[in-house]
């Protein structure tokens, strides 16, 4: 992993309290899921709590 990546892996660990390769398991399993759902001709969105936009989440 390049510097910046494991800086951001630092930076997750800590605010969630977890390890680094408790946060790395959830990032797979969530891509997984992510993944499986496009695959399935799904669309993922995230939506803002109090705005209620919503936006498509794009995998490549």
């Amino acid at each position: 992993m390049s510097d910046k990546e494991m800086e951001v892996l630092d930076e997750l660990s800590q605010r969630r309290g977890m390890s680094k390769t408790a946060v790395l398991r959830q990032a797979l399993r969530l891509y997984q899921s992510v993944t499986e759902r496009i695959g399935r001709g799904e669309k993922v969105f995230v939506e803002h709590p109090t705005t209620k936009d919503k936006a498509e989440l794009v995998v490549l």
